[in-house]
């Protein structure tokens, strides 16, 4: 699957090393359990880098700003490229300083970000991201679209255990799985969004064309200003209203924003700190019908490993190579 991908891409005016790092994050977050994030994503990315709304050679550019600040320019490429270069670079910066940040601008759709994290929980330490997308949620009392579905994602190492991994998007469900059921013609749950009349609705297409529902009423749409801060004005990105939207190849860049922030846990902790992660993880496992955050996608990946993963015919259909320019 991910040749299959990158050769998808590489066929849509993709440079080959910016579609082997789009390609592991689709097939990824397809074993994940992720659709929405996953390769049912290719006809829209291919389309944007055949079209030139995102650019498919684009090299990200990291720059020092600060001891333990980057500042990450993906040239108004794919994220993924980009999330390569600051996980490359932050863990040392980390270690040195006890805290480091990356700020990416003029970059795209930052996928499951839950696997963004979890490669640096898997170096020892802690790790938080945010992002925006294109405006698709109103503020709370509000009907016109201001923020993105804003996800949040954080992962924490625990001993002798894969992480415990938080992966959100302060929607009440992430956008992609709209677009999902749409692509199936399939009916969503009356709560998930507002068509563009403000009224409930079961129609993906009509909830693709007006605003998601945010998660937990007031609360999630004051996270969701937080997060468009973090991911826009701190960034230099554009706002959620002023970017283009993530599903077709019409207008110009979204130049999205991403802000990455790693912490060595025993820079703020101490020596026991680590162990006291594990304590409460296990806190949770140990609790009858509890689960550690992260699991499941963590169980996936492994059967995906052994068994493979099941694929709709339609969706294997767009990740042939040979179908891509249709």
């Amino acid at each position: 699957m991910r040749r299959w991908t990158t050769e998808t891409l590489i066929s849509s005016k993709v440079r080959a090393d910016n579609a082997a790092s789009v390609a592991e994050a689709l097939v990824a977050a397809e074993a994940s359990g992720q659709g929405g994030h996953g390769l049912r994503r290719i006809p829209a990315y291919t389309a944007q880098a055949r079209a030139g709304k995102v650019d498919g050679f684009a090299t990200p550019v990291a720059e020092t700003v600060r001891p333990g600040v980057l500042r990450i320019d993906a040239g108004l490429g794919f994220a993924y490229p980009a999330l390569d270069l600051a996980v490359g670079k932050l863990p040392a910066m980390a270690r040195e300083y006890g805290i480091a940040a990356a700020s990416i601008f003029r970059s795209h759709h930052a996928g499951v970000m839950g696997l963004t994290v979890e490669r640096l929980a898997d170096q020892g330490l802690v790790a938080l991201m945010v992002a925006h997308a294109p405006a698709c949620m109103a503020p709370w009392g509000g009907r016109k679209p201001v923020f993105g579905t804003n996800p949040v994602a954080f992962a924490a190492p625990v001993i002798g255990e894969e992480p415990m991994v938080i992966d959100l998007a302060l929607s009440k469900v992430a956008r992609g799985k709209v677009m999902a059921a749409r692509q199936k013609g399939e009916a969503i749950p009356d709560d998930w969004a507002l068509d563009i009349d403000g009224q409930p609705t079961t129609d993906a297409a009509r909830a693709m064309a007006g605003t998601m529902m945010p998660l937990g009423g007031a609360k999630g749409a004051a996270l969701a200003l937080m997060v468009e801060t973090m991911a826009t004005a701190m960034t230099g990105a554009n706002f959620s209203t002023e970017a283009s939207s993530l599903f077709d190849d019409k207008g110009p860049a979204p130049a999205l924003g991403q802000m990455l922030i790693v912490i060595d846990p025993e820079a703020t902790g101490g020596v026991r700190a680590l162990s006291r992660i594990a304590a409460l993880a296990r806190t949770i496992e140990d609790e009858p019908g509890a689960r550690l955050p992260g699991r499941r996608g963590q169980g996936l990946r492994a059967k995906a490993l052994k068994e493979g993963i099941e694929i709709a015919p339609e969706v294997l259909a767009m990740i042939r190579p040979e179908t891509a320019q249709a």
